[in-house]
Order: C-alpha cells, then structure tokens, then sequence
C-alpha cells in the first residue's frame, strides 16, 4: 500500500493510485523466452547510432494550445539504438503490453508524451530466442548521457540520463516510475539480473531515470 504524501491534494493522490493500477504489471513482463543470458557482445563503434539531426524542442506546455506530438522513433547513441516505436496499452488483464517485437522498444500511451509535462515511460526487451534485443546494453548507459525520441512532427524530444537504477521485481518502485512528475521526464526499463528457468523470467529490471534539457 502507498502512503499519501503529506498535504497532497486529493485529486492528485487519486490520479496517483489510478496511474499505479493501470501500470503495476510492467515490472514483471519483460521476459525473455531464451532461457538463457546471452553473453555480452562487444561494442564496436559501428554499432553506435548517430545524434539524430533536428529541431530539439523539450520543453512541455509552451502555449495553451500547444499539444505535444506522438513519439516515433527513439535514438540513444551511446548503445546503438536507433529504433521506431510502438504504442503500448493495456492488456485485459489490466498490465502493461510488451512489444512483440524484440527489435521495437514501445511508449505506454497512459504516460505522458515525451517533452510533455510527466514520466514518460518506454519499455523494450533485454533479448529474445535469437539473441540481444533493442535493450540489451541499456544498464550501460550512465548519467550526463543523451536520449533522444523524434516526434511526429519531426522535432527532438532530448533528454539527459539522470541515473541507471536496478530492482528485484518483487521490489519495483511502481510510484517512481509511473507516478506524476513536475517536468517533461523519461523512464526506459528493461529486464535485468538472473533468469529464473521455472518461471521463463528474469527476476529484476533496470530503469533509467531522464530529465529533458531545457
């Protein structure tokens, strides 16, 4: 159970718990059907993706009328992603989707767009039965490093990493990451740590933490 923060508002308190509810399932879903943890791939500097050319505008809420366009694409140089998105809802049974894809991160469409005011959240799989997936080097990345997501309309949302966090699923700090946030940020998760045969899932997750650059 979470605790209202002191003088919270009601309204905000509530948004919380709904936010909470809808996306408590994503900390145990990113599983990997491999059976197995694929040993580390080196890091040739092909593998690098280009800084993505663009307007960079981050900043959310910049008019009253003004509503931020939907994500495409997510670029994060320093581990070679460079990969279009998919959108994310909900399953029947209430949890975050996963993409089907390996190779597709995805954007949960109940967070904020990203460059607009909240937590935005993209989820992707750490491998597969083929081998590494589009997460696979996320627990790599280290703060001061860049992400950026194109946007509809061809603008740059940019973010910088703030921190690299790991947690046991058992554990996972569902408020943090799908909880409000009082400026445009970014969370990436994956999964992470031992692979539990019996159960066909590892038994941790990494979030990166990003704030976008204003």
């Amino acid at each position: 159970m979470i605790r209202p923060l002191a003088g919270r508002p009601a309204a905000i308190v509530a948004v919380v718990a709904g936010v909470i509810a809808a996306g408590a399932g994503a900390a145990g879903l990113l599983t990997s059907g491999s059976g197995t943890t694929p040993a580390p791939l080196p890091h040739p500097a092909a593998a690098i993706a280009p800084t993505p050319a663009g307007q960079e505008v981050a900043v959310g809420g910049r008019s009253a009328g003004y509503q931020t366009p939907r994500p495409v694409a997510l670029v994060i140089p320093a581990i070679g992603v460079n990969a279009r998105l998919v959108d994310l809802g909900l399953t029947a049974a209430g949890t975050v989707q996963v993409p089907a894809d390996p190779a597709s991160p995805g954007w949960y469409t109940g967070s904020s767009r990203p460059g607009a005011i909240g937590s935005s959240v993209l989820l992707g799989h750490i491998d597969s039965p083929s081998g590494p997936a589009v997460f696979y080097r996320l627990g790599q990345l280290r703060p001061g490093e860049r992400v950026y997501v194109r946007r509809a309309d061809g603008t740059l949302a940019v973010f910088r990493i703030d921190a690299v966090r790991r947690y046991l699923k058992s554990h996972f700090p569902t408020a943090a990451v799908y909880g409000p946030a009082p400026d445009p940020e970014l969370r990436l998760i994956s999964c992470t740590g031992v692979f539990d045969q019996n159960l066909k899932s590892y038994l941790s997750n990494v979030v990166v933490y990003a704030t976008a650059i204003t």
